[in-house]
């Protein structure tokens, strides 16, 4: 009976800290969602908190629309996160296989290496990869941005990949090879169809990645033709601080994608980092 009683206790104080916690997050959104739809002037008399008078969002919209270039960002970072997670992930989930199953030379050596590409922060690369972009004419560039994202997101990749192949059945795929079936065969019509949820999983993840991220859309990027979503917004904010409330209306415009694909794909994300913890 007192253990029934503390369980009930225990499972009150964790719902009282998840509403706290919940709380906190949903006010700043909060803030975002009732000041975006006001109008520069209103927003700039008026408290932060008081509901909007009247709903200025096609005014705000007009403004963005030029300050900015913000479809052609949407692009850009829609074609970054599909090709740029897409390659990468295929290159991780072919390293992941490769150390793996195949069983490679030095495999756990080779692994260390790529992995070891999350030890510095990206910040660390920026120079050498702005001034090796300048000189091969990769700088501002889409094919350029694709191929830093891709590569950016091969050691986390290929961790959680690696992890998922170290639970696969090794008989099941001896049983395979006794078959005839080729390495490539086996990793193809095997492997991928098995590794659904992990690769869905960091997909998602990685994707999410590249559509928020704003320093290497910053520095390896100048033109609208490839600068990223996220570079495109920061430019209001330099230019435009006092004109706050088409800033918040962009934070929620280029946030929906991401809101989007996580609502369809969040049961994929739970379930493919979870079979790679087993």
């Amino acid at each position: 009976m007192e253990n029934t009683k503390s369980a009930g206790v225990s499972r009150w104080i964790i719902n009282i800290i998840l509403i706290l916690l919940a709380i906190i997050w949903i006010f700043p959104f909060l803030y975002v969602i009732v000041n975006a739809v006001k109008s520069s002037a209103e927003y700039s008399v008026g408290n932060f908190w008081d509901l909007p008078k009247s709903f200025s969002v096609a005014e705000n919209w007009e403004y963005l629309t030029q300050q900015i270039q913000l479809g052609s960002g949407f692009i850009n970072s829609i074609i970054y996160g599909m090709l740029g997670g897409g390659l990468g992930i295929i290159m991780a989930a072919l390293a992941a296989y490769a150390i793996e199953t195949l069983k490679i030379k030095h495999g756990l050596l080779w692994f260390f290496v790529i992995y070891s590409g999350t030890i510095f922060p990206f910040q660390v690369y920026l120079i050498p990869i702005f001034k090796a972009y300048n000189q091969v004419g990769l700088y501002d560039t889409r094919i350029g941005m694709i191929l830093i994202y891709a590569a950016l997101i091969i050691p986390f990749s290929v961790f959680v990949l690696r992890n998922f192949l170290m639970g696969v059945s090794k008989e099941m795929l001896e049983s395979a090879r006794i078959d005839g079936a080729s390495d490539f065969y086996i990793f193809r019509k095997i492997y991928m169809p098995m590794a659904r949820a992990p690769l869905a999983a960091v997909f998602l993840f990685q994707f999410t990645w590249i559509w928020s991220d704003l320093l290497f859309g910053m520095t390896l990027t100048k033109s609208e033709s490839a600068r990223p979503v996220m570079a495109a917004v920061s430019l209001l904010g330099g230019s435009t601080i006092q004109k706050v409330p088409p800033i918040l209306l962009a934070a929620i415009i280029v946030s929906i994608p991401t809101i989007i694909l996580f609502v369809l794909s969040h049961r994929n994300l739970e379930k493919g980092f979870i079979v790679t913890t087993k």
